[in-house]
């Protein structure tokens, strides 16, 4: 059973994009409860059509000619996208901060047979082997880069990572979005588990900040609480692409999530393209 506090009619949809990233930025001090949480983090997460996500995403790469060859999934989380991506043909890499969460997709890894490289690393300071042909980012991993400059050095790091004219593709909750959900409280009942999400948007700052807590039943058929806290920052696309040059990335285009329609001042989500173009300047100089 489902509560959602909150008017509004895509609250289901907002949960499922966010959740992908709440488990992953947690502070050092509250790492000894994160293990038991990693492994139940896929139950939170079932209801999440990411055949469908993929789909969208395979077909923005390709539209683009990336059909195959090595692709970084930046925020890889537990290693679903990574894992449906490897399915169809990419050498993938996968780039993230959680221990936990990799040790889960090590699992995944396992059981597919697909030879996927993880990487446990800050995607602030993440170094590859080489370049890639592609770098993709969604369920607004973005997002929770919170300072303008730290999302710039993402970016010149993703620039500096990609082949000559890769494609640098990701996802970003926006403004409107945020506004939306507001001053709000979301609470979900489960048999396994269950979850409240208190969410606060500081309009001024652009900032969104959420506290959830959750009861994860245990083998003993009790029910163990954790609380997290997380912060995302909303950024405008005028912003993003102002960042984007600044970094030697050429900006393309962008979509509302999951279409080719325009971005408009409705737009929920939104997903960014951008471009490699220096590496090829500096070598007709």
């Amino acid at each position: 059973m489902g509560i959602y506090i909150l008017k509004h009619d895509s609250i289901l949809q907002i949960f499922v994009f966010n959740y992908e990233q709440m488990v992953k930025w947690m502070e050092c001090e509250k790492m000894s409860a994160y293990m038991e949480f990693a492994q139940v983090y896929d139950l939170f997460m079932d209801n999440v059509p990411y055949e469908e996500w993929c789909q969208y995403l395979e077909g923005l790469l390709k539209e683009y000619g990336i059909h195959d060859g090595l692709v970084l999934d930046l925020g890889c989380g537990t290693g679903t996208v990574t894992e449906i991506l490897a399915g169809h043909g990419y050498d993938m890499i996968g780039v993230d901060n959680s221990e936990e969460m990799l040790e889960i997709a090590a699992e995944k890894r396992i059981e597919s047979g697909h030879n996927i490289l993880y990487l446990n690393q800050d995607m602030r300071e993440f170094e590859l082997y080489g370049t890639v042909r592609a770098v993709v980012s969604i369920c607004d991993s973005m997002n929770y880069i919170t300072d303008d400059e730290d999302l710039l050095t993402v970016f010149k790091l993703v620039n500096n990572y990609l082949d000559i004219g890769g494609m640098f593709i990701f996802d970003l909750n926006t403004i409107y979005k945020y506004e939306q959900i507001g001053e709000s409280v979301i609470a979900e009942n489960r048999e396994e588990g269950s979850f409240i999400w208190e969410n606060t948007y500081y309009e001024e700052e652009q900032i969104n900040e959420y506290d959830l807590t959750l009861f994860i039943r245990d083998e003993n058929d009790k029910y163990d609480k954790y609380y997290e806290n997380h912060v995302q920052k909303a950024y405008s696309l005028e912003r993003v692409m102002e960042l984007l040059q600044e970094a030697g990335l050429e900006y393309v285009c962008s979509y509302e999530a999951f279409t080719k329609n325009p971005v408009s001042e409705y737009s929920e989500r939104i997903y960014v393209i951008a471009r490699e173009c220096m590496k090829e300047r500096k070598g007709e100089k």
